[in-house]
């Protein structure tokens, strides 16, 4: 069973008790915040080795390492074989520094993004923005809605009804 199968089935047990489940998550996501810390401190270097060797460099137990590679994956320049990764698997941590930041405000994980580490990397107006990015790349956005006697939108020069509101076939999509 590969290592990342292992940490799902793991960190992601419906069956487990919740109170464990509680603990494993608080435990993670304090010792996750350690090592963006560490990492945020010098962004433009790039972190590698095997998934064991890392594990020991951020005194994390394998599993925990594991789970780290698979948040921190999608922010990577060059995402990590996460999927059939074992110990001896060489991994790196050089990460998209905008990317980052806007999947941690996705994550809503406020204990990373709020990082202090992250004033030695963005301003706060660069913050702001890169938050403001994140935040309403996921908002849908409604088209004007379009009443019967509004001008066609196809630019027809039509009233809507006549156009492509006519009978309520060919609705013209906004």
């Amino acid at each position: 069973m590969s290592l990342l199968k292992q940490w799902r089935d793991k960190a992601y047990d419906e069956s487990a008790n919740k109170g464990d489940l509680q603990r494993l998550w608080a435990d993670y996501f304090e010792k996750e915040k350690n090592v963006y810390a560490e990492l945020l401190k010098n962004p433009d270097e790039e972190v590698k080795g095997t998934v064991k060797e890392l594990a020991e460099k951020f005194n994390l137990d394998l599993m925990t390492m594991v789970g780290f590679l698979d948040g921190i994956n999608d922010s990577l320049k060059t995402p990590n074989p996460i999927e059939e990764m074992e110990e001896d698997t060489e991994v790196s941590l050089g990460f998209d520094k905008e990317l980052l930041f806007k999947n941690m405000v996705a994550a809503g994980a406020d204990w990373l993004y709020g990082l202090p580490e992250w004033n030695d990397i963005f301003d706060e107006e660069t913050q702001k923005r890169l938050y403001q990015e994140q935040k309403q790349s996921g908002t849908v956005k409604k088209g004007k809605k379009i009443y019967p006697n509004d001008p066609c939108p196809c630019g027809s020069g039509k009233k809507y009804k006549k156009c492509h509101g006519r009978n309520g076939a060919n609705r013209f999509e906004n």
